[in-house]
């Protein structure tokens, strides 16, 4: 397609998603409460570790949060699905939210360490917003592959967005104001945005009540490899993350990781102009060959010394993350059945999750006992762990159709 079609093409492309009434609302009730998963994390670790004085403890914390979260959301997802989004997201917000407040007053009374796990895990049950709004896109573009390849784009785009900003105003808030301001703010815009998001009922996909025979998504066939395939390019963004961290000295950090979602985030709404895949396993394996093509750009570039240059590997290497998650979800909604829809994007997320918890620990690892930058290898390697599931998926199953 020429240059200049496909320009032409982008107002129109991502326009007609919006068509349907209340598209707009549910999408910017979905961006408000995902932002603050995205201000969570660095939020609780500068709030306890000025308060304790340990980063040991508060990284300890936001690990224990994160494990419970990948046991406590398939759960909630499995309830949405069950009873519809509105009925389950908002009291589900509402427990998240109080453990978020109770992790702010157990820091702020100087409460024995044992309460600031109990707290944070009990933010377990926040919905997995970004999974009910691509479950409102498979619902209203159920009928159109097109339509529905460029809503999974843009979602991805504004996941990679959220990622983007919510690390940075999260430390610009509690530097800006108090320590505990992340943690208060981000709990606000959770509750706010859920709200807003489930108040669209025109758009919310009917609850689909368990059938005698029903089987969970994780029981699916070909699920299991195609998780294995999220674990590790989960490992790839919790490696590329930590490495980075540890590589580059100060604020430059947050900058140069940014430069790495924003490569992402412009590469998914490019793809989403592209017609859908019509073998998604394939299409899959060949995201995945480019990512790990990429993802040797960092080593490379940190073995140089200079910023600049590895800035510029993080933001190439970020082209690919975006395609290979936008048809990993496509292909997820093709294997999930219907009404189990937002439980089998849950469970990608949590895989996601997994893999960003071992990545970040081989790559802190790497970080303290070898050459710095040598944990730019990590990510290289998870993203072709992630390629041999795939090649794996897709000779098992050439024919799957998007």
């Amino acid at each position: 397609m020429p240059q200049q079609a496909l320009t032409a093409n982008v107002p129109q492309r991502y326009r007609r998603l919006f068509a349907p009434a209340g598209t707009g609302a549910f999408t910017a009730g979905s961006l408000v409460a995902r932002l603050p998963f995205a201000m969570f994390s660095v939020s609780a670790v500068v709030m306890i570790a000025g308060s304790r004085g340990s980063y040991a403890l508060a990284g300890a914390v936001t690990a224990t949060g994160l494990a419970a979260t990948a046991l406590v959301a398939p759960w909630t997802a499995r309830l949405v699905d069950r009873h519809g989004q509105a009925r389950i997201a908002v009291p589900a917000a509402a427990l998240a939210a109080l453990g978020a407040l109770s992790l702010v007053l157990c820091v702020r009374l100087d409460a024995p360490a044992w309460t600031l796990f109990a707290s944070y895990a009990a933010t377990a049950p926040a919905p997995n917003v970004g999974g009910m709004a691509r479950a409102r896109w498979a619902h209203l573009h159920r009928d159109d592959p097109g339509a529905l390849h460029t809503a999974n784009a843009f979602e991805q785009a504004l996941d990679e967005l959220c990622f983007m900003t919510g690390p940075a105003l999260g430390a610009l808030l509690c530097a800006a104001l108090f320590p505990e301001a992340g943690t208060l703010i981000g709990t606000a815009l959770l509750v706010a945005g859920t709200l807003l998001f489930t108040a669209q009922r025109s758009t919310e996909p009917p609850p689909a009540p368990r059938t005698a025979g029903a089987r969970s998504p994780l029981r699916t066939p070909r699920m299991p490899a195609l998780l294995a395939v999220f674990l590790a390019t989960g490992a790839v963004f919790g490696a590329l993350e930590v490495t980075t961290l540890a590589y580059v000295a100060g604020p430059a950090a947050g900058l140069v990781l940014g430069l790495q979602a924003g490569g992402s985030c412009a590469a998914g709404l490019l793809y989403g102009l592209l017609p859908p895949a019509s073998a998604l396993p394939r299409r899959l394996a060949s995201c995945l060959a480019a990512m790990t093509v990429l993802m040797a750009l960092p080593l490379l570039t940190a073995r140089t010394g200079s910023t600049a240059l590895l800035a510029g590997g993080l933001l190439l290497a970020g082209a690919a993350t975006a395609p290979t998650m936008v048809t990993g979800m496509a292909l997820v909604q093709r294997l999930t059945p219907r009404g189990s829809l937002t439980e089998g994007m849950t469970l990608a997320v949590t895989a996601i999750l997994g893999g960003i918890a071992v990545g970040s620990a081989a790559a802190g690892w790497c970080a303290e006992h070898l050459a710095a930058g040598a944990g730019f290898a990590v990510p290289t390697l998870a993203a072709a762990l992630a390629l041999a599931a795939a090649v794996c998926l897709a000779v098992r199953n050439p024919t799957a159709r998007g």
